[in-house]
Parts: C-alpha cells; structure tokens; sequence
C-alpha cells in the first residue's frame, strides 16, 4: 500500500510542472489572440457605426442600429461589380500560374543533379533576398516598353514574376518528402515525364500547394503597390487601390472604408478555412524537413 501511495505521489509530482506550463502557455497563447484580434473587432464595429459614433464614442463601444447602409455605401462607391471581380480574377490566375510553375520547377531542380539546375536554384534563392519593392522603377520600365501597364496580362505577368522565387524555394523544400521509388515505378510502367509528375509527385504535394496558394493569395489579393504602379484604368483597378481612395487629406469615409475591408478579408478568410488542415500540415513537414 505504502508503495502504492509513494507512487502515485511521483506521478502526481511529475504531472504538476507539465500542468503549470501548459496553463502558462494557455494563458500566454490567450493574451496573443486577443492582441491580434482587437484591430478586426474594431474594424468590424467601425463598420456598422454611423460617421457621428465613430468620432464621438469610444474604439470599443458598440454601435446604437447596425448601419448595414455602409456596407451598401462601400459596394456603390468602390465599383465592386468590376473592382472585386478584377482582383479575384487577377488573384486566381496568378496562383494558378505559380503552382503550375513553381512545382515543375522545384522538380526539376530537386531530381536534376547537373550545374544549370543548381544555378538555378540559387538563381531563385536571390530572387528572394531583393524585395520587389526596390525593383519598382526597373519593372516598371519593361512593362512600359513591352505594353503591359493598364493590361490584365501584365498585372498577372508582374505577379508571377515576383513570386516565383519565393514559390521555387517553398516546394522545393517539400520534395525530399516524395518517395523516389514511385517515380522509378511510374517509369518503369511506361508513364511519361509529364504523367509522372501530374499523377504521381503533384497529389503528393497538396499540403506545399495548399500554402503556396494561401500565402500568395494573401500577398496579390492585400497588394498595392504593384497595382498602382501598374494599372490607372478604372476598369483594371483591384479592390485595394479603390479602398484607398475612401482615405484623402479633404475627406474621409472611415465607416465606408472599413465596411470595404471587411469585405475584402472575407474571400481570404474563407480560402484559409477550406485551406486550413493542409496549410498547417505543410508548415510543420517544411519545419521538419527544410
């Protein structure tokens, strides 16, 4: 009995600082979600205040009536019918694009042992150390000559191409993850390089697709300087760029603008919903491998 008692008494000891820590943790974790969630709450409460509330009554008070008349207000004012459609298809081409690119890519660089393809990597690798903000004037000036600004085609061009090195480097790192052994299978069974890749590597590697596509989204769909610099037709403009019109130095629609953002979050939010389960499975196989 008494040895019984001795041990319970170990395991209650050992339990007690897994306990204590895991409750700091909590606690800690708790106190970070609040602190990234107050701007939103905010955000949204701004959004359902009239102009009178937003100056007069505090950040955190909650609105009198639901002003559901700003959200209609930001559809009228922002053009959503062509600006929310420009920066959805824009978005949804480009990832497409830099899946389809990225993939191959890093595949070939990952099973190719000759010195191009190491070039190449390191080739990406820079891409990566130069934002592309400090690269504004020269592509600028190639699409200028090339008579891309104020085009679709451009706007996706500049996105891919500035998002490429990033991706190359992403999927490359999950490519250790696939077994060789399938490939050689594949071959042997008469499947083409092509075949290879799309019926065998590619649904390998949904968890590094799923946060490529997530990532790059953020990126295109919250860009602006890129689509300022490159767009001034009113019909190309995205949704961001027409956001920043509601914020000048003579006026202001603050309620507008953040009914506009709420907007605008909600396509991403949703993506990273449906995303989710292979966003995190693909953070931690690239933590583990990379």
């Amino acid at each position: 009995m008494a040895v019984f008692r001795k041990k319970k008494k170990d395991e209650e000891m050992m339990q007690t600082p897994y306990t204590k820590s895991t409750l700091v943790t909590q606690v800690i974790m708790t106190i970070m979600a609040i602190l990234f969630l107050s701007p939103l709450a905010i955000i949204l409460n701004y959004s359902f205040k009239t102009k009178k509330e937003l100056y007069v009554n505090s950040p955190i008070s909650l609105p009198e009536a639901l002003q559901f008349d700003n959200y209609v207000k930001a559809f009228n004012k922002l053009n959503m019918k062509v600006t929310f459609v420009n920066t959805l298809f824009y978005t949804a081409v480009s990832v497409l694009i830099l899946a389809l690119l990225c993939g191959t890519t890093a595949w070939a660089i990952a099973r190719c042992k000759r010195k191009f393809f190491k070039f190449a990597y390191i080739y990406f690798i820079i891409g990566i150390l130069i934002p592309y903000q400090a690269l504004f004037l020269p592509i600028y000036t190639i699409g200028y000559k090339m008579n891309l600004t104020n085009t679709r085609f451009g706007i996706i061009f500049m996105y891919v191409a500035t998002g490429i090195s990033f991706g190359v480097f992403l999927m490359n790192s999950f490519m250790s993850t696939v077994p060789l052994e399938l490939e050689e299978a594949a071959r042997i069974d008469g499947c083409s390089v092509f075949r290879t890749y799309f019926s065998v590597v590619m649904p390998l590697l949904k968890p590094a697709m799923a946060t490529l596509i997530i990532m790059q989204s953020f990126q295109i769909w919250n860009d602006y300087l890129l689509a300022s610099l490159y767009v001034s037709k009113k019909q190309l403009k995205t949704l961001t760029v027409a956001i920043q019109s509601l914020f000048s130095a003579q006026t202001s629609d603050y309620t507008t603008a953040m009914a506009a953002i709420v907007i605008s979050v909600l396509p991403i939010a949703v993506l990273f919903m449906c995303l989710q389960k292979y966003f995190i499975k693909g953070m931690t196989v690239g933590a583990v491998k990379g």
